[in-house]
């Protein structure tokens, strides 16, 4: 039989056992007693508070207990990543360059791409204009993913892309990917565990966002109403929170004049020294008062008067201390974390913590972590692209350090979640039923496929095209046995019992059911 007739034949035996597994499969309902030997529910709850178990997030949780390692995720204290991956995310243009250098130097070579002559010249700028766009957003994706995979507070790292989702951002927009790992780095990470509402005003001052949904071009007399919509219907109260469309039109006024400073090399704060007061610069965010309109706004029923940039932080404030609001981010952050359908008991309850303590993330997610409603959704929850991604190379490769993410980019475009890749603001769906499809499990198969055998460039440079390539890479470890092997479904232990090869072994265990639920 040809190898693509037998590589086709042995994709459809596993995809009809994945189909009617992932109908079978029921979480097994056990109960820790003690940190060893790890319970399922002991993993379980550990697939959740992080992206994907490997051998230091044991260890430590078997030290530590349950309630001291949530205690330790929640004040995400630890930072650190292994040294060969801190090397590679800082070697990046994206990381190491300020910001107003990357929004000059593009500018700079879309004027050359303007002023070179038709022709070879013309076509030569265009492809080094593209390949610049292309290696900027390459490393805005590697910079998230290797954060994701590498970093030791996992439930932080969760939270990052939780909120990178949730206040999304289209790099491909205008100049969003100069500035998207600047985003994620000062605006999302600082205050992913903190308050809702600092972690609200960091998005809104962020050039990223000023980019993306247009605020940067809301001005006195020509008002964009863009990103004040999203503001309310996406990032804080939801649809059908009780605001109209005359809401809308006041929250864009109160935003006027908040943008993007703009670029005098050599000149900086050039364009507020000469403007009036009550000019605000913090980074590239301006708010400029020649561009505000002063007039006094109602918003939500409350009056604001006219006062420059303080209506922004008034605004803010009154709209993230709505019920709406807290209703509508703790019943986010239970569908992503417990179920999609979450309990109203829980909602209700997470909703209540957010209340009464002013928005503090953490404290919601303490109320959430500590419920017996997450307890009872274990391994009913589907994972999206990026945690099965994060989850699979976790524990593949246990901590390893990869030496080439281009693959990890790849793979997740392929599964079709792109880091900074949702053209429209509302982000990528948080439901399992989006992500369990016959085409994204055959992807899922591929991608599998291509981590398990070790025929991948993880470990490769390109300069090492013509070189030998590792080999599959070993998933029957210690921690394989100790964590997962024990809680298998006999599904999946049959489909393992038929696999020809350590590659093919390795590929069933991560297309399986047991894995793809957490």
């Amino acid at each position: 039989m040809p190898s693509d007739a037998i590589r086709r034949s042995g994709i459809t035996r596993v995809l009809r056992w994945l189909s009617a597994a992932l109908v079978s499969l029921a979480p097994l309902a056990v109960s820790a007693q003690s940190n060893r030997p790890l319970s399922h529910d002991d993993v379980a709850w550990l697939q959740r508070v992080g992206f994907g178990i490997d051998s230091a997030s044991v260890a430590r949780y078997q030290q530590l207990g349950r309630a001291r390692y949530l205690d330790e995720e929640l004040a995400a204290r630890d930072s650190t990543l292994p040294p060969a991956i801190d090397a590679l995310i800082n070697s990046y243009d994206v990381v190491r360059t300020p910001p107003a250098q990357l929004l000059m130097a593009y500018r700079d070579h879309r004027q050359q791409f303007k002023n070179a002559a038709e022709g070879t010249d013309k076509e030569a700028t265009r492809k080094t204009l593209q390949e610049y766009r292309k290696k900027l957003y390459q490393q805005d994706a590697q910079v998230e993913l290797l954060h994701a995979i590498y970093g030791r507070d996992q439930l932080k790292e969760q939270m990052v892309w939780f909120w990178l989702n949730h206040f999304s951002v289209y790099a491909a927009k205008g100049r969003v990917r100069l500035v998207a790992t600047d985003y994620a780095e000062h605006a999302i990470r600082p205050h992913a565990l903190g308050k809702f509402r600092e972690l609200l005003m960091a998005t809104l001052k962020s050039p990223a966002m000023l980019e993306f949904l247009d605020n940067a071009q809301n001005i006195k007399g020509k008002t964009n109403e863009n990103y004040a919509r999203e503001l309310m219907e996406l990032h804080t109260l939801g649809v059908g929170a009780g605001y109209t469309q005359q809401d809308v039109q006041q929250l864009a006024l109160i935003l006027t004049g908040a943008g993007i400073a703009p670029l005098h090399e050599g000149r900086p704060g050039r364009f507020g020294e000469r403007g009036r007061a009550g000019f605000v610069r913090d980074g590239l965010f301006v708010f400029n008062p020649n561009r505000h309109d002063f007039s006094d706004k109602t918003l939500l029923g409350h009056t604001i008067k006219g006062s420059g940039y303080d209506e922004i932080e008034q605004a803010v404030t009154l709209i993230t201390r709505q019920p709406a609001c807290a209703r509508f981010v703790s019943r986010q952050l239970a569908e992503y974390f417990v179920a999609d359908q979450p309990p109203p008991a829980l909602v209700a309850a997470m909703t209540q913590t957010f209340q009464r303590t002013d928005g503090d993330i953490a404290a919601v997610l303490r109320t959430m972590f500590d419920s017996p409603a997450l307890a009872a959704s274990h391994g009913k929850k589907f994972k999206d692209p990026i945690q099965f991604l994060v989850s699979a190379i976790r524990l593949t490769y246990d901590g390893k350090p990869i030496g080439n993410a281009a693959p990890l980019v790849n793979w997740l475009n392929q599964m079709g979640e792109p880091v900074f890749g949702r053209i429209t603001p509302d982000g990528w769906p948080l439901d399992g039923a989006s992500w369990s499809g016959s085409g994204q499990m055959v992807k899922r198969f591929d991608v599998a496929r291509a981590i398990g055998s070790g025929r991948n460039r993880l470990f490769m440079s390109d300069d090492d095209a013509t070189g030998p390539r590792p080999g599959a890479p070993t998933l029957n470890t210690p921690l394989y046995r100790a964590a997962i092997e024990p809680h298998l479904s006999d599904a999946t232990r049959t489909a393992l019992g038929k696999a020809q090869s350590p590659a093919e072994w390795n590929t069933f265990l991560l297309s399986s059911p047991d894995f793809n639920y957490r």
